[in-house]
């Protein structure tokens, strides 16, 4: 996979793409990363990116000429026609695992971070394929939001995660919340690990973790078991669940 950033701020990159698993996925060839300042496209001597509204208001508008050079660039140097440029900004579709995998599929994503009051409509209607809001809040600018989507897509690819099942089983990749974890000592000051772990009966613990993450999300994230269609056995053990709580 091939990831392009079109930022102001290309430093603010360097240590979330050089560090852990996102540095180790490029390592292994996995993924490959282009930060781009999109001043760099500007047309005018001064390199300005930006500038007042049409009909006054407040605050500066991103234009429509560098951003669009940047992104014709970087889709020629990226054989087929498979790119996927996404726009951070909060008016866009909120982001769930979902989308997250969606995008693991891509040959080529293109992040668009923006900065000051917005972007030129004609940005939005003829560049960008995506536009995603990480939450309902607004931030300084998109590169943190890009760099939220970056982690959650590459460590979904082939072979990034020392263990290929860990993905499969995280929150929301199931439809529920994880279940609970637990490592050495069983017993920490009292506090001790659920007997059923300790066992060795695989089928048992396996039955426990879907039960407890049935439990987390009933808890927790009750308008996650709206969207998902349950076993017969989870309705019975989302029954049980409730009741101890009556």
């Amino acid at each position: 996979m091939k990831i392009d950033v079109l930022t102001l701020f290309p430093e603010m990159f360097s240590g979330v793409l050089g560090h852990s698993i996102l540095h180790k996925a490029a390592e292994k060839g996995a993924v490959q990363y282009n930060v781009v300042n999109f001043r760099d496209f500007a047309d005018n001597k001064h390199q300005t990116v930006d500038d007042y509204p049409y009909g006054g208001g407040a605050g500066m508008v991103l234009k429509t000429q560098p951003l669009f050079d940047a992104v014709a660039a970087l889709k020629e140097q990226v054989e087929g026609n498979r790119t996927r440029v996404i726009l951070l900004c909060p008016q866009g579709k909120r982001y769930d695992q979902k989308i997250a995998e969606e995008l693991a599929k891509e040959d080529h994503l293109i992040f668009v971070c923006g900065h000051y009051e917005g972007y030129d409509e004609r940005i939005r209607e003829h560049v960008v394929t995506d536009e995603i809001s990480i939450g309902d809040y607004v931030l300084t600018g998109g590169e943190l939001g890009a760099m939220v989507v970056i982690d959650s897509v590459v460590r979904l690819l082939p072979e990034v995660l020392g263990n290929q099942e860990s993905h499969m089983k995280d929150s929301f990749s199931t439809g529920l919340l994880e279940h609970p974890h637990y490592t050495r000592p069983s017993d920490f000051r009292g506090m001790k690990v659920p007997e059923v772990l300790l066992q060795g009966n695989h089928k048992l613990i396996e039955e426990w973790r879907n039960k407890e993450a049935l439990r987390r999300t009933f808890l927790r994230r009750p308008d996650l078991l709206e969207k998902i269609d349950l076993t017969t056995e989870q309705e019975k053990w989302l029954n049980e669940i409730k009741k101890e709580y009556e």
